[in-house]
């Protein structure tokens, strides 16, 4: 193994700011969807078009990718994903026409999906093999961190500067990068760790076949159904009622909070109790906040508070959701992530899809009180999945 130049904190923290820039950057464009709309003549129609192709590219690709960095060592694409990331999304504003616009978008969700695996395998070779919820934990809230504060931030910075300058956001991924090369996290093998049991397959076939495996991501499928619903409608909804639109995104900003702080305590939870346990617990508790609030939508202190803890119930299960089925496959640690972390946001962006057409047909805030009915559906299959004791964290 190549020696780092850094300790095993500090790798894990690396690794989870790479998480936090990549995502950050992936959360530019519903900001830069108005001011691109304007600018290339592009109807609503096309808009929805550009977000679903990032949204396949950024997410279906995890898994593949995780594969592939299972099978090969190709660590020093964290460098490039995290600096690319930057590069695609900020320079959106030079897009000449409109099949270059997609394609930076596509090219985004591309660079997007192979850091999640890959820097999810590499956290395993600089973390404590019994913290791994920790780590993971740390790895999720760095990316849901980012995620949150990129509206905020972009918003901001179009208020001073046009979508033209941009291109000087790809700087601090551009240093996370160089970092990246000093320390050697760049050079630690990728490959998934072999595995003596002659029954643990090695190829793609054997995933598939792994039932644990494939409820489990059925269940975080479910799951993010109901938390990409919200994230997705949620100023939608308030606006109906009358909030301004500062407030709509606010109360976003509560959800997307607890999400992060949901995200960050979950493995560490799991690493101290039980993995299941954690799992279970927050996807059966997650349904009363997320049903209060549905059924009384408002800026009311109450049910802001419920709002956040909706958002952190929806997000705890997701760190013990990758250990767990990491463990389940321990020689397909990337494709453990990009099920955990890329496949069942798809799954759930489906699901999105679904709650939109229903909501068509009878109202926005009912189509969502029903969203939370695949969260139950969650809870079931995680407690039909067998939890064995070796796998514990």
């Amino acid at each position: 193994m190549s020696k780092l130049r850094c300790g095993a904190k500090t790798g894990v923290f690396l690794l989870a700011g790479g998480h936090f820039m990549v995502d950050f950057y992936n959360n530019f464009l519903p900001v830069l969807l108005p001011v691109i709309m304007v600018k290339m003549d592009m109807s609503l129609t096309m808009c929805g078009l550009l977000v679903m192709v990032l949204s396949i590219t950024s997410n279906l690709f995890q898994p593949i990718f995780g594969y592939l960095f299972d099978k090969h060592n190709a660590s020093r694409i964290l460098v490039y994903a995290v600096i690319l990331s930057g590069v695609f999304i900020c320079f959106l504003g030079h897009s000449p026409n409109k099949p270059v616009l997609f394609l930076l978008c596509a090219l985004l969700g591309v660079a997007v999906s192979a850091y999640h695996p890959l820097g999810t395998s590499l956290l395993g070779k600089v973390s404590d093999k019994g913290n791994m919820g920790r780590s993971i934990s740390y790895y999720v809230a760095g990316g849901n961190i980012g995620f949150a504060l990129a509206p905020m931030l972009v918003v901001a910075f179009l208020e001073v500067f046009p979508i033209e300058d941009m291109p000087v956001l790809i700087i601090p991924g551009i240093l996370l990068a160089l970092v990246y090369v000093y320390t050697g996290l760049w050079k630690l093998p990728s490959k998934g760790e072999k595995v003596s049991n002659a029954d643990a397959g090695t190829d793609i076939k054997s995933i598939i076949k792994n039932k644990d495996v494939v409820k489990l991501n059925l269940a975080m499928g479910f799951r993010c159904w109901t938390h990409v619903s919200v994230v997705t409608f949620l100023p939608l909804l308030m606006q109906t009622k009358g909030l301004s639109p500062v407030m709509s995104g606010t109360l976003l900003g509560v959800f997307l909070t607890g999400s992060a702080l949901g995200g960050l305590f979950g493995g560490e939870i799991g690493d101290r109790t039980n993995h299941k346990k954690v799992m279970l617990c927050s996807l059966v508790f997650a349904v009363l906040p997320v049903v209060y609030f549905f059924n009384m939508p408002s800026a009311s202190p109450v049910a802001v508070v419920a709002l956040f803890l909706a958002g952190a119930l929806l997000m705890a299960p997701q760190p013990s959701s990758v250990v767990w089925t990491g463990k389940l496959m321990p020689q397909f640690i990337g494709v453990a992530a990009g099920m955990m972390m890329g496949l069942c946001y798809a799954i759930g962006s489906i699901g999105a899809a679904e709650t939109a057409v229903v909501g068509e047909m009878i109202g926005l805030e009912p189509a969502l009180l029903i969203s939370i009915a695949p969260l139950v559906l969650s809870a079931l299959l995680v407690y039909l999945t067998p939890y064995k004791e070796q796998v514990r964290g």
